[in-house]
C-alpha cells in the first residue's frame, strides 16, 4: 500500500463492554505493524465516576475524532487499527438519553471503515470502573449488530477465549487485508 490517504485501511474493534476490544486493537496494530487509535473515553471518563451528561457524550464524539484524525495523518503501513468508533457515543446516548445529537448521527454515516471487528459476549466479565452494564451485553451486541447491519458495514463476529480470539481477530484481518491486495 502506497502513502496515500485515499489508500489507509481502517479497521474497527467494536462491541459492548469488556469483549476484548482494547487487548484486541493493541495485539493487531502490533503484529501488523500498523498505527492504532485508543479509545478517547476511557481517557475522558475517568474522572466522572460513571455519570454521563449528553455534553460528555458530545465531547468524547469530538475527541474520538479528533484523536483518529491525528493519528491517521500519520500512519504505519497505511492500516489504522480503531479501538472502538463514534459509533459508540450513539449507542450510549440512545441508550442513556434515548437520542443521539444530529452532529454524531451525520458523521457516522460519513465515516466509513473498511473492516469491522465485532467482539462476542463470549469473555467472561471483567469489572472495570468505567464499565456500567455487566447484565446487558447481550443487549448491546444486538444493537452493535442493528447498527453496523444499517450501515451494511463489512464486519465479522471474533469469538473464543485467551490466545484464540486474538489469532481469530489475525486471521479475519489478514484474509481481509490479503483479500484486498490480490482484488
Amino acid at each position: 500500500m502506497n502513502n496515500n490517504k485515499d489508500s489507509l485501511l481502517k479497521i474497527a474493534v467494536v462491541g459492548p463492554e469488556s469483549t476484548g476490544k482494547s487487548t484486541m486493537a493493541q495485539h493487531l496494530s502490533k503484529v501488523l505493524d500498523s498505527s492504532y487509535v485508543p479509545e478517547y473515553a476511557r481517557y475522558y471518563c475517568k474522572n466522572l465516576q460513571n455519570q454521563y451528561s449528553l455534553q460528555d457524550e458530545t465531547n468524547m464524539f469530538y475527541g474520538q475524532i479528533a484523536l483518529e484524525e491525528a493519528i491517521s495523518s500519520q500512519t504505519k503501513n497505511n492500516i489504522l487499527i480503531c479501538d472502538t468508533t463514534i459509533m459508540t457515543v450513539k449507542i450510549w446516548c440512545d441508550h442513556l438519553f434515548g437520542h443521539t445529537p444530529y452532529e454524531v448521527t451525520s458523521e457516522i454515516t460519513q465515516r466509513r471503515y473498511d473492516l469491522y471487528l465485532l467482539m462476542d459476549i463470549d469473555l467472561p466479565w471483567e469489572n472495570d470502573p468505567l464499565r456500567d452494564f455487566p447484565e446487558e451485553r447481550e443487549h448491546f451486541m444486538k444493537i452493535w449488530k442493528k447498527e453496523l447491519d444499517a450501515l451494511n458495514a463489512k464486519y465479522t463476529i471474533i469469538s473464543g477465549l485467551n490466545d484464540q480470539r486474538l489469532q481469530n481477530g489475525l486471521q479475519v484481518t489478514r484474509k481481509f487485508i490479503n483479500d484486498l491486495l490480490t482484488y
